[in-house]
């Protein structure tokens, strides 16, 4: 991984490395060979969720998906939500590791915990800087939305 920059969450720094891109829904991509990119979670969205403990896909591996259509759900100690695609492309692979025990999104985000790779990525995806932007206009949101939660326990 090379170098990272620094989102801060309160007193969590979210490092986003600049070795990939981004997309708005917080998953990194990289690039893993001449047509497939291969995606996870950002650490901001790990840190959002924290102790993701189940994960399922709804697809299967040669599905074409749509932009933002779900893909499939994610629970955490924190959140249950549904997964959706970055961008429009062919699903080429699903890590099953990550099926079986997904404990690696939380201790290898970037690495061993990635979620799925896919083929001709349609959209343009975020730099590291344009995403810590985007995550900047968003933290505010963010935040109030994590109050309201811990509020309403």
């Amino acid at each position: 991984m090379s170098q990272a920059l620094v989102f801060m969450m309160g007193d969590f720094a979210a490092e986003i490395p600049t070795d990939r891109r981004y997309a708005r829904n917080h998953m990194w991509a990289v690039s893993i060979g001449e047509n497939t990119v291969r995606f996870g979670l950002s650490a901001y969205a790990v840190r959002l969720l924290q102790d993701v403990y189940f994960i399922e896909f709804s697809v299967e591996s040669g599905t074409s998906i749509a932009s933002r259509q779900e893909i499939g759900a994610i629970e955490s100690k924190k959140a249950e939500s549904g997964i959706y695609a970055p961008t429009q492309a062919r699903l080429n692979q699903i890590n099953t590791e990550i099926l079986a025990d997904p404990s690696a999104i939380n201790v290898d985000k970037y690495g061993d915990g990635w979620l799925f790779d896919l083929d001709q990525v349609a959209e343009t995806l975020l730099t590291a800087e344009e995403y810590v932007a985007h995550l900047e206009n968003a933290w505010e949101v963010a935040q109030r939305t994590i109050k309201g939660q811990a509020n309403a326990e």
